[in-house]
Formats: C-alpha cells, structure tokens, sequence
C-alpha cells in the first residue's frame, strides 16, 4: 500500500521530475504566472511554497539551500529581492491553482498556478480573442 508515500511521479523517474519541477518554480518565480496541467501545478505548489519560506528566512544558508534546488542564480535573486517580500506578513498558502478546462489537443485538465499576492493579471489578448469567438459560436 501507498500510506504516507506522497510523492506525485507525473510518470518520470525521479532526477527528470526533481529538474522539470525545479523549472517549472523558476518559471513561476520569472513570470508571476504560468499554464501547466493541473497534475504538474499540484506537484509544483510544495516547492514554490518552500522556497518562499526560504526566501522570507534571507540568511546564507537558505540561499545556498535555494540555489542547490532551483539552480539558476537569477531566479533565486528575484525570489529572495520580490518574491519572499511581498509574502512577509503571510504565513503561508503563498499560492494558488486556478483550474482551466481541458487542452484542445489531448483533453488533459489545465490550470494557472500563480502568487496570491501578486496583483491580479488579465488574460493574453490572443486568449481574449478566442474566448470572444467560443462565446459567439454557441
């Protein structure tokens, strides 16, 4: 039985999934918003969520311990100088899934994992467009 075994394996081995996670928090981290499927966003949130918690400790060691896991120097700079900040006064929940419908291609469940406490985008024009033309087709 699986009790106890968190770990969501998005059917890969262990190395591909700790670098496609690790990608997806730094994209997370540069953008402030980011489309994935809604099995990668539930996977993502934990780490996001930990290196936030990093980020609000700002001490030396937090910082190697976030650059040993995202490895890229700029998102660990842009996590500790925006990010972590913003989040200070929040103890955590520092993000949010918000679910989309199925991909066109392969009907798999999309969602938007973003920061709760970045202020609140629009939608792409081109994404604008097309919802106008779905609305107008029924």
């Amino acid at each position: 039985m699986r009790h106890t075994k968190k770990t969501i394996k998005l059917g890969r081995k262990s190395e591909h999934r700790n670098l496609l996670l690790a990608n997806q928090v730094c994209s997370l981290i540069e953008h402030s918003r980011i489309r994935t499927t809604l099995a990668k966003a539930k996977a993502v949130r934990p780490f996001a969520e930990r290196m936030v918690t990093l980020g609000k400790r700002n001490d030396l060691h937090a910082r190697r311990l976030a650059f040993a896991f995202l490895r890229q120097k700029e998102a660990v700079r842009r996590l500790f100088a925006d990010v972590a900040p913003r989040s200070g006064s929040r103890q955590g929940g520092y993000v949010r899934i918000i679910k989309l419908g199925p991909r066109a291609s392969d009907s798999a469940p999309m969602a938007y994992i973003e920061w709760v406490d970045q202020p609140v985008v629009e939608e792409a024009p081109v994404e604008k467009e097309a919802a106008k033309k779905e609305a107008a087709k029924k």
